[in-house]
């Protein structure tokens, strides 16, 4: 059985490879500095590289018993018996990759707008990340950004209409921003560069964790 939709983690970390490190050893400093939830995602590579490389991060994740999701590849997240996958707006359409993965595989969608929030619900997503907060390099073609005020319109709109599924915002965050995204009712966050750019990777792991429960 999936995880309850309202017990995942606060915190997602997003694959990324740098100067300083591959797409496997960001999973692992996420996963050592507490992360227990990793989305593997790894753009522009040859399908056996990225099946390699995924099989890698997932037996990280295992060792850490953390979550482990992957962008985009619906197939191989089947074949690997993944816990789900993240899917961009223009990737397979939830309501297909529903057909293939079944119910046990969490799910979730990317989000910009409130309507595409209303389609990933509707689609029988599990989760959205919506974003971006502010302007990030990680991300290629990225959406316009939506500030706090984004937020907070859009947030308002899922109480107004009961839009129950857990939101994590994306997008350059960092542990200050936490409290008042929190405020506006999302679920937790989702990080990248945030980790794998500071300079204290353990610190600041810990001060997203304690910004995020102390906003509860």
């Amino acid at each position: 059985m999936p995880i309850e939709r309202q017990r995942l983690p606060k915190i997602q970390f997003i694959t990324h490879a740098d100067e300083h490190y591959t797409t496997g050893e960001s999973a692992l400093l996420a996963l050592s500095c507490g992360i227990r939830w990793i989305q593997f995602r790894l753009k522009h590579a040859h399908e056996e590289e990225c099946r390699q490389e995924a099989l890698h991060v997932q037996e990280l994740c295992r060792a850490y018993k953390a979550l482990f999701v992957i962008d985009d590849h619906v197939e191989l997240a089947k074949s690997l018996k993944a816990d789900g996958v993240h899917l961009g707006k223009n990737d397979m359409p939830i309501r297909e990759a529903r057909k293939i993965l079944g119910p046990d595989f969490l799910i979730g969608g990317t989000a910009n707008n409130w309507e595409d929030m209303l389609e990933i619900k509707a689609a029988g997503g599990d989760y959205i990340g919506l974003g971006p907060y502010r302007f990030t390099t990680t991300k290629e073609n990225l959406s316009p950004i939506l500030g706090l005020e984004g937020y907070r319109q859009r947030m308002q709109k899922a109480r107004e209409h009961h839009l129950e599924l857990p939101v994590y915002a994306i997008g350059g965050i960092l542990p200050e921003d936490c409290p008042d995204l929190m405020s506006c009712g999302v679920h937790g966050i989702a990080i990248s560069s945030a980790l794998l750019k500071a300079e204290d990777p353990q610190a600041t792991a810990k001060a997203f964790s304690e910004k995020l429960l102390h906003s509860i």
